[in-house]
């Protein structure tokens, strides 16, 4: 198990280029399935989930090319659909989140699937119902193994319908618009989600030969097509990490200028971290965080407390609030982090506290966090990253606390951040990889 000792207090002043999105690559690179051509994707990011999924591929029979740091060409023109009953593919896929996204193409063009447990973050319960239901109501048959802990799919018979999504899925919604690209007649998914993940998703389908229309909204309607061709897509910037240097900046008081970040998809993220204070400037594409010695929350129009939440597109994104929770605890002023997308996403703030950051649990969703107005500095302890996001979140508090700060199980950090020590250390940071 990796670590990083980090150095804190120190200002980092440079540029930073956003990887591709992790969670746009984990739908398209499954995409690849829904063709025998070629398909180029640009942007991939390298971290451990997608690198883990381009490998669970290879192991499936697509053929693996990469063409340079952030390029790759796959061909799906031999799957080895027995390779999904091997102990070895229940391996990798139990231990990959993302590979739940495999369903939706494999049912679509083999008609058929298997798939354990998948793994991931340890945030809490994250049911996979709506995927199901969806691939039920398309005529799915499901069968669930308790002893092997498998799920076997019967896809043999998809046919268009109408269906209300029980949520507003990303995951869910991807999925199902991948098996209802090839399946028979027209389907119409309402209250899908329209994050602009799923967008791209639709984007590269169309591309290849699918007939999505719908696309940004919450109403998709997907005509069945009998094959779909090969297409070449780029990736958007990851706006998790955009929001994660912007509140990194605030924190360590550091000059950082975010290239080419995809401004127009970002949604209100750069509004919700202007409401803690951090000053931004818009650049064309290039978003510039100056240097602030303190920044502070603001209060809604009646002078009450504001409250800060996660919410589907084009709402807040609950991927960054464990961001905006440690960048509240140096603002000047009070805020209520309200997560209510997972019950246990907010667990990790005992290691603030320990550092010296003032957050009242209030119970499984919500957090208030009194800012200490960089009046006081947070103290460097040693920890460990619960997963992705809460594990960058601490790296921050590291960063601009005093004092060296351990953190353990870094590997969580890979998941989802491409090098970021390195590319932190190059611009003035002190992380050492242990």
């Amino acid at each position: 198990m990796a670590s990083f000792k980090v150095t804190g207090g120190t200002s980092l002043k440079g540029e930073l280029t956003p990887q591709g999105a992790k969670n746009e690559a984990l739908q398209i690179l499954s995409a690849v399935l829904l063709t025998p051509e070629k398909v180029t994707i640009h942007k991939v990011p390298n971290i451990r989930d997608v690198n883990k999924l381009i490998e669970l591929l290879g192991h499936m029979g697509v053929k693996v090319n990469k063409l340079g740091d952030e390029s790759y060409e796959f061909q799906a023109d031999d799957v080895d659909i027995n390779f999904l009953e091997s102990d070895e593919y229940k391996q990798m896929a139990s231990s990959l989140r993302g590979s739940i996204m495999l369903l939706g193409p494999m049912l679509s063009r083999f008609k058929k699937g298997m798939i354990p447990q998948p793994g991931g973050d340890k945030i809490g319960r994250r049911r996979l119902d709506t995927h199901f239901t969806g691939f039920q109501k398309l005529g799915a048959k499901f069968n669930y193994d308790k002893k092997t802990g498998y799920y076997n799919i019967d896809a043999s018979h998809l046919e268009g319908c109408y269906m209300l999504l029980d949520e507003a899925s990303v995951t869910g919604t991807a999925n199902i618009v991948m098996a209802a690209s090839l399946a028979k007649g027209k389907t119409t998914i309402y209250n899908a989600a329209c994050e602009p993940y799923l967008q791209q998703l639709c984007k590269m389908l169309n591309s290849m030969g699918a007939k999505i229309t719908g696309v940004g909204s919450n109403l998709l309607e997907i005509e069945g097509v009998d094959q779909l061709g090969g297409t070449t897509h780029t990736m958007l910037p990851d706006m998790i990490e955009i929001g994660s240097f912007i509140g990194m900046a605030a924190m360590t008081e550091s000059e950082i200028t975010i290239k080419n970040a995809g401004i127009k998809h970002l949604g209100i993220i750069p509004e919700i971290f202007g409401r803690l204070g951090i000053k931004m400037e818009f650049k064309g594409d290039d978003i510039y965080v100056p240097k602030q010695s303190n920044y502070e929350i603001e209060t809604f129009i009646d002078g009450s407390i504001m409250t800060i939440a996660d919410a589907i597109w084009p709402g807040f994104t609950p991927d960054l609030l464990s961001i905006a929770l440690v960048v509240a605890t140096q603002a000047k002023g009070t805020v209520l982090i309200h997560q209510k997308m997972f019950e246990s996403r907010l667990f990790f703030v005992d290691k603030l506290i320990e550092m010296g950051a003032q957050v009242i649990l209030c119970d499984p969703h919500r957090a208030t966090v009194i800012g200490l107005n960089k009046q006081i500095k947070l103290r460097g302890i040693k920890m460990t990253s619960p997963d992705i996001r809460a594990g960058v979140s601490l790296l921050i508090a590291a960063m601009s606390a005093e004092g060296e700060s351990i953190i353990h199980n870094v590997e969580q950090i890979d998941r989802g951040y491409q090098n970021i020590d390195t590319r932190l250390n190059a611009i003035g940071a002190k992380i050492e990889r242990l």
